[in-house]
């Protein structure tokens, strides 16, 4: 590969983007654009919010509490978790969205008539599920208190539970600071893939792609030339909407710059790779724009997790969910940006952007390689 054939072709598609104000503009304006009109979320029913449980107590109270949780169908039971246990690190790996801490003694206070404190730690990343996962625990527990002011016969005046919650990442609740993560998926996606089917589609319909292809260059130098602008540019992007969720919304980057970029590199090139294989099936540019916007904006607002959780729909759709890189790149981004987290806590979640990424590139290559375009 010839790097010199390389950089010439990306030059030729950076000069043609510059002679294309609005194309540009596009490309760099539309994601801050986005980014001020879903600034905003609707709530949704949330069901099945993974819950683990500290239970130190141990006694048939305690157990009949966690079984009402989990027998409303609105949390399930994922973790039994062990005194000391570090609660931090199982919701930064988001193996539970909410931990139920029942304190040791409290079947014995409850038989005395005594105040038991339980305690409900919240992952606010997602707002709108910790907003509804809040409310049905403070439903239940408020259920329990009835049943056990009934089962006392009036000799206890005070609730016999005291129900503390605490929400973590996001104290507010604010549906934007859930959102405006997500956000820079679903643009990245739609920008990248259209931004790329549509050059090669262009190429196509003005029959500059058959001068390109009597060169001397190969598949790869021209994959390479045709992409590494438009990486470069949704690269650009990805810092303006960073910047804009920082200076409207006030939302900063509590992780390493360095690990976010490495995860939205790996998901632009799956998504430059999309583009790729949009435009080996498409001969027109409103072609390629209706299949670049079918394949990456549907799956990437309504099978990510963006806003619908993924946990509250079918069975059927769950398992589709698994194919979609959004999916995954949400999952990445919310926990450096709103946990601190690093890569290293999301591993299953990087491997499949950089099998995906691979994936569809390769798809790409041998596409374009024996097409003639």
């Amino acid at each position: 590969m010839n790097p010199r054939k390389v950089g010439s072709v990306a030059w030729k598609e950076l000069l043609q983007s510059s002679r294309d104000p609005l194309s540009l503009g596009m490309l760099l304006g539309v994601p801050c654009m986005m980014l001020l009109l879903y600034g905003y979320a609707v709530n949704f029913d949330v069901r099945h919010v993974a819950l683990a449980v500290e239970d130190d107590d141990k006694s048939a109270a305690s157990r009949e509490l966690v079984a009402s949780f989990v027998n409303s169908t609105y949390f399930d039971d994922v973790a039994d978790l062990g005194a000391g246990a570090d609660l931090r690190r199982l919701t930064e790996r988001r193996k539970a969205r909410a931990v139920l801490i029942i304190p040791e003694g409290a079947g014995r206070d409850l038989a005395a008539g005594r105040t038991v404190p339980l305690q409900l730690l919240l992952d606010g990343v997602d707002a709108n599920t910790a907003t509804t996962a809040l409310g049905y625990a403070s439903a239940l527990v408020a259920a329990a208190n009835v049943q056990k002011l009934a089962a006392a016969g009036g000799r206890v005046q005070l609730a016999p539970i005291d129900f503390q919650p605490r929400v973590w990442y996001n104290p507010e609740l604010k549906s934007t600071r859930f959102l405006v993560p997500g956000l820079i998926g679903f643009i990245l996606m739609l920008t990248a893939v259209l931004s790329t089917a549509i050059s090669v589609v262009r190429e196509k319909e003005r029959g500059t792609m058959e001068q390109l292809r009597v060169t001397s260059l190969k598949p790869g130098e021209l994959i390479l030339g045709k992409t590494l602008p438009y990486l470069g540019i949704s690269l650009t992007a990805t810092a303006l909407i960073l910047a804009a969720a920082r200076f409207l919304f006030g939302i900063a980057v509590a992780g390493p710059y360095l690990h976010l970029f490495a995860a939205a590199l790996v998901y632009l090139i799956g998504a430059l790779g999309l583009g790729l294989l949009v435009s080996s099936i498409s001969d027109t540019q409103a072609v390629a724009f209706q299949v670049g916007a079918l394949v990456s904006m549907l799956p990437a607002i309504f099978l990510s997790g963006f806003i619908f959780p993924i946990r509250s729909m079918p069975r059927a759709l769950q398992i589709v969910t698994y194919a979609v890189p959004a999916r995954y790149f949400n999952v990445v981004l919310r926990g450096v940006i709103l946990k601190g987290a690093g890569l290293e806590s999301y591993p299953r979640d990087m491997a499949f952007l950089v099998l995906y990424a691979l994936a569809v590139m390769g798809l790409a290559y041998v596409r374009l390689a024996r097409k003639e375009v």
